[in-house]
């Protein structure tokens, strides 16, 4: 059998039965271990009694649920293969990855219910169970089918190099695809991620980031079960509610992206009691550094930082709260027994793994480690070019400094070059995020007659005063800043459009820009 991740949540809720183990914010319900075990079990059966057999499909189309995290456990132990759908998808790209994937069974609540109201009809083979009140007539009641399902332990014989769970990838560049782990990959991640944040059963988290994703669940939430540790589960992202909790609720380590830290740091952080936070954990995007002052400034909690990829479970680099600011800017050095080369991109082909790249030069990130993913579901031809020659080929650009630090620099496809110079959009939005009237900010590269691109800016403003000519005057007076890189047009807008980890969808970024000119001229 091995590692299983429903044989880490059985071992968990032996040592600590009677410890609270989860609370449901929404339904205002509290757990033990050893009650969520019987819960968790029930729906194993359930799902058993459904007709849902070892290597079956189930999905979530949750915002954060205590029904999301029970499914996941019992999906685990059946043998049954994990799939969490996007919330924020629309019916269209909802229903591409119900017809990808394939599931027995799809978990939905109210929130979601329109988008599976507007497609269900399409997927006459799947069973759509209600996780809320007043079912609609297509779907079935979650709770009355756990209801008539016993709660003993299922006897499913389940290995650690069977698939575990199918993750779409968030697809900042077009459509989706499905990455296959196992279960002996996300429990070598839950260990890294406990060892690199020192999570212990006394910890109390706070789910806040979309379960869905992989950051989330991987880094934040199956860590603290494997730990031990108590898990509060909020409905989505508000920065007050998140502060209220922290305070009422003792929450000691919180996982969020720089965007929802950002968004907290907006408040009257003298309103609430903080000091029971001793962690911040951030990735999946970035944070700027006046961004990491100002965090560590005003919450008093230490920071670590996470970077990686679905396509490895995802952590593959960690920056240590001792290293925020000796070595700011860093994504941190390579994960437990990971190893991370920086080489030299190939336009025609994925990067050769052994054209490696000095220090400080920037190249492709690559990388191995025992997270790999085993492939992307039904796409072998890019899974081979992805996992080339053993190698993870990211797709990002970054480099290695003389320490083995990582300093990731923006996307392959991302890269700006004007006037035969290499631009990297994240140095620039580095430099606009000093400005004090900056909320937020995108850097992309637009069409240019002479120079090939040219760069442009989008920013969110904290206030109305702040001008175009401030911050190109900002830019200028910048010594971070080559003169080559300063932006040539800025484009102020409400709100920029982020997936769920917190990454700006740059090609969505660039539909809206080409909108917004042709409307206006």
């Amino acid at each position: 059998m091995g590692v299983t991740i429903g044989h880490i949540f059985d071992l968990t809720v032996k040592k600590y039965p009677h410890r609270e183990a989860l609370y449901d914010v929404r339904k205002n319900k509290r757990l033990t271990y050893k009650e969520w075990q019987d819960e968790v079990d029930a729906l194993a059966n359930a799902f058993l009694a459904a007709g849902v057999k070892k290597g079956d499909l189930i999905s979530t189309y949750l915002f954060n649920t205590g029904e999301l995290a029970t499914a996941y456990f019992a999906c685990a132990k059946i043998g049954a293969v994990f799939n969490p759908i996007n919330f924020r998808l629309t019916s269209e790209e909802t229903a591409f990855i119900l017809e990808d994937a394939q599931p027995k069974i799809v978990l939905f609540e109210e929130a979601t219910q329109p988008v599976i109201a507007s497609i269900e009809n399409r997927f006459p083979h799947i069973s759509f169970w209600f996780i809320d009140e007043r079912t609609p007539a297509f779907a079935q009641n979650y709770y009355d089918k756990k209801a008539l399902a016993p709660s003993a332990p299922v006897s499913i014989e389940v290995n650690e190099t069977d698939l575990y769970a199918i993750m779409y990838t968030s697809g900042t560049t077009g459509r989706p695809k499905g990455v296959m782990h196992s279960h002996r990959d996300m429990a070598e991640q839950s260990l890294l991620c406990i060892t690199a944040t020192g999570i212990t059963s006394k910890d109390r988290g706070l789910i806040t980031a979309p379960m869905f994703h992989c950051a989330e669940l991987h880094c934040a939430f199956l860590p603290r079960v494997h730990a031990g540790a108590s898990s509060v589960v909020l409905h989505q992202f508000n920065p007050r509610k998140v502060l209220q909790l922290i305070e009422s609720e003792k929450i000691s380590i919180l996982f969020a992206a720089p965007t929802m830290w950002n968004m907290m740091l907006q408040e009257n952080l003298s309103e609430y009691d903080v000091s029971s936070l001793r962690l911040g954990l951030y990735g999946a995007a970035p944070m700027a550094p006046a961004l990491v002052r100002t965090c560590r400034e005003k919450l008093g909690a230490d920071l670590v930082q996470a970077y990686g990829m679905t396509e490895m479970g995802p952590a593959i680099t960690f920056l240590s709260n001792d290293d925020q600011i000796r070595k700011a800017g860093s994504a941190g050095q390579a994960a437990l027994n990971h190893d991370i080369r920086i080489v030299k991109p190939n336009e025609e082909g994925p990067s050769e793994p052994d054209d490696i790249l000095p220090p400080y030069e920037p190249g492709e990130i690559i990388v191995q480690g025992p997270c790999m993913m085993k492939g992307y579901y039904k796409r072998e031809e890019a899974a081979q070019k992805a996992l080339y020659k053993g190698w993870y080929h990211s797709g990002d650009i970054g480099y290695l400094d003389e320490d083995g630090f990582l300093y990731v620099k923006d996307r392959v496809d991302d890269m700006i070059i004007s006037g035969g110079e290499n631009i990297y959009p994240r140095e620039v939005e580095d430099t606009l995020y000093e400005h004090e009237g900056v909320l937020d900010a995108a850097v992309i590269g637009e069409p240019h007659d002479r120079w090939g691109e040219s760069v442009t800016a989008i920013v969110v403003k904290k206030n109305d005063a702040l001008t175009e000519e401030e911050l190109d005057e900002f830019c200028k007076s910048s010594s971070r800043l080559a003169n080559f890189k300063r932006p040539r047009r800025y484009v102020f807008v409400d709100v920029l459009p982020r997936n769920a980890s917190g990454k700006v969808l740059k090609f969505q970024l660039r539909k809206e820009l080409e909108t917004i000119y042709s409307d206006r001229y």
